[in-house]
């Protein structure tokens, strides 16, 4: 299925969000790691460099868009927990029921 006009429009705004409330969610994360008061800062440092290079290639950071993938990004999205049906609302029915059906 072919993304329609509206949902291409709709998609690139929401993704925009998406990634910020993803990004936010790694934040928390990230100074919970760093306020470890059992750790010494260099070790937090470390194991903080280590996860900021795993997590910049996860696709609630960083995403190739494109139209023809869109509703692929929707569904890894959603599999991957960045976000949830509700983030779909106001997409057509057709796309919900496509980014459903995988």
């Amino acid at each position: 299925m072919e993304i329609s006009k509206k949902d291409w429009k709709l998609y690139q705004v929401k993704l925009a969000k998406w990634q910020e409330n993803y990004i936010e969610h790694l934040n928390q994360e990230y100074i919970t790691l760093l306020s470890d008061k059992e750790k010494i800062p260099s070790e937090k440092f470390w194991k903080l460099e280590k996860r900021i290079k795993k997590d910049r290639r996860h696709p609630g950071v960083i995403i190739d868009v494109q139209k023809s993938t869109a509703i692929w990004t929707i569904t890894n999205l959603l599999k991957m927990q960045v976000i949830s049906q509700d983030d779909l609302e106001g997409f057509s029915s057709d796309l919900i029921d496509t980014v459903n059906s995988f």
